[in-house]
């Protein structure tokens, strides 16, 4: 290692001792035969003096860095003068007395100043990203989403269930959104999608006997974007067998304690107050209703939605959620005299007026499957070419199921109280779906293009 220790460890128990550090130049003040530099890493500030009469080569070296540059320092650490001592840093009673200093890499002007509370426009902030994740507040966002999915993974691990990877290749299905293609070169014509969730995948787990399964994992919609939404994002997706809604409650309640316990220090109140579809509207006019007045974090859930919602331009039923979930079994009767009164055994989680995760229980009979597909116009070749293999494994003692999806990054963005979900992101997307950092989405080689047996009509 370059450096015996980071900015943010030394304390006046390390006294007299002779250390190593690396990091970038916070500031930089000149005081004459002294010169004061704060330098920085991801673990805090150290503040380090070059005094002339004392290492004259570092001192003359000093003189000449710049905010941003990354250097490496060999000193004594030593106590600081009384009446100096900075309490809002961890290291703030001591300071490294230079006695070497080697520059290894000098920064260019700065688009902006490395701040805590940023003026740059987000456009800026995003197309110079790497100095953006030099800032105190996008570190500790990103230090927060680490300790979240490991603590997910902890408490899931703890509970039997098993981490299982799903492709991102796979075939176009419709499930609301539109896809993102990826053409095929071995397979001219074909194209693969990249997944809008592992729906399809973990049901298909569940037949397999895997019972409890779950995954935090990358899916893409290609739609609109607002400022919670990205063409990419992370969720957190699990199913369970031989379950029914209550089952799912307890697992994701006790995930939330959970959570918010370790990474937070704030006790829950479970179980957590519930509202039907029907009952979130009279009261409060919405399905995503608000109930922080009096807590910072206020969790509901909505149950109940309708299973169809009825398409007026295209004369058809549409699902409420996904064509995969399960009615009310004292409603199947309805299916056929009155779909717009069937209920969906389905529910969303909402914090704070938002929706963070969803989840039904799933239909597991063949036929009750096929049925769901004919009110929604899906033809049975259609069904065949989209689904035959999920229909052919409901067949081979498909066991009752059901699960959930959490959305990572709208969570993280609600429990650090961030502006946008971009925030608790290290490399989002703009509302545009342009990553201006690396300039994606961009134009390609006609030799890649015909290697895709692909044509550019216009562009």
């Amino acid at each position: 290692m370059l450096r015996t220790h980071t900015c943010g460890e030394l304390t006046k128990k390390d006294l007299d001792k002779e250390v190593i550090l690396c990091g970038w130049v916070s500031s930089r003040r000149d005081h004459g035969k002294i010169i004061f530099i704060d330098l920085r890493d991801r673990y805090g500030l150290t503040q380090v003096v070059f005094i002339r009469s004392c290492s004259p080569n570092s001192y003359e070296r000093a003189e000449k860095l710049r905010n941003e540059d990354v250097i490496k320092v060999k000193g004594k650490v030593s106590v600081r003068p009384e009446g100096t001592e900075n309490p809002k840093i961890s290291t703030g009673e001591i300071e490294v007395l230079a006695e070497e200093l080697e520059i290894l890499n000098s920064s260019e002007e700065l688009p902006f100043l490395i701040e805590d509370n940023i003026e740059a426009s987000e456009e800026i902030r995003l197309l110079f990203r790497f100095l953006d994740l030099r800032r105190k507040p996008l570190i500790k966002n990103l230090e927060l989403r680490h300790k979240v999915i490991q603590s997910m993974r902890t408490y899931l691990n703890n509970l039997n269930f098993l981490e299982v990877e799903t492709p991102f290749l796979t075939k176009s299905t419709p499930e609301g959104a539109r896809d993102f293609l990826v053409p095929s070169r071995l397979n001219p014509s074909c194209f693969y999608a990249l997944p809008q969730s592992p729906q399809l995948f973990k049901q298909v787990l569940m037949v397999s006997g895997l019972d409890r399964y779950y995954q935090i994992v990358r899916c893409f919609r290609d739609e609109d974007l607002r400022k919670d939404r990205q063409p990419e994002f992370t969720q957190l997706d699990l199913e369970m067998s031989f379950v029914e809604e209550e089952d799912i409650y307890e697992i994701i309640e006790g995930l939330c304690f959970y959570l918010f316990k370790e990474v937070l220090g704030i006790e829950l109140k479970i179980p957590f107050p519930r509202l039907t579809y029907k009952e979130a509207y009279q009261r409060y006019s919405s399905d995503k209703p608000d109930l922080s007045t009096d807590e910072p974090f206020r969790f509901v859930w909505v149950t109940g939605f309708p299973l169809f919602k009825y398409n007026q331009e295209e004369a058809r039923w549409d699902s409420e959620h996904h064509p995969f979930t399960a009615p009310f079994s004292e409603d199947l009767a309805l299916l056929d005299k009155d779909p717009s009164q069937v209920r969906a055994r389905s529910y969303d989680l909402v914090l704070n007026g938002q929706e963070i995760g969803s989840g039904s229980i799933r239909i597991h009979n063949p036929s009750l499957q096929k049925k769901i597909f004919a009110i929604l116009n899906i033809s049975e070749q259609a069904m065949e070419e989209k689904f035959g293999f999920l229909i052919k494994a409901l067949n081979y003692g498909a066991p009752p199921h059901g699960g959930f999806a959490l959305g990572l990054d709208r969570f993280l963005a609600i429990i650090t109280d961030s502006a946008s979900i971009r925030e608790v992101i290290a490399f989002p997307k703009t509302q545009k779906g342009v990553c201006p950092l690396t300039g994606a989405p961009a134009k390609v080689s006609l030799r890649q293009l015909r290697e895709l047996n692909i044509k550019v009509i216009r562009s």
